[in-house]
């Protein structure tokens, strides 16, 4: 789990933020931050070799959606952008992890609290 100071000195995101991935058509919230990739070689290696992002970086745990699914993702730093829209992630799990939504950003609550 992330802790506040390297949420503060090294993650450009934070827990609760929505955000959307900068090439692929899917958005979330962030539910968890690894301070570097913490998953699978066999994962990592999935990834096209010209689109794998470096190690070295903050990974994202989101509730994720796209037009036809819900799911978790884990995305790379320099994958995400925040997500402007202000619209809420609808992802069932939210509602059981968060509180209410507020400029971009949903208030930790239940599970995170």
């Amino acid at each position: 789990m992330v802790t506040a100071e390297m949420d503060e000195l090294t993650a450009k995101f934070s827990l609760g933020q929505v955000v959307r991935h900068r090439i692929h058509p899917f958005r979330g919230v962030i539910f968890d931050v690894d301070p570097k990739f913490d998953n699978t070689d066999e994962w990592y290696e999935s990834i096209p070799a010209e689109n794998r992002p470096s190690k070295d970086q903050p990974f994202y745990h989101l509730l994720a959606e796209n037009e036809t699914s819900y799911y978790v993702a884990y995305v790379s730093e320099q994958n995400l952008v925040r997500d402007e829209t202000g619209d809420p992630v609808e992802h069932p799990e939210v509602e059981h992890m968060f509180g209410h939504l507020s400029d971009g950003r949903y208030q930790l609550d239940g599970q995170l609290h």
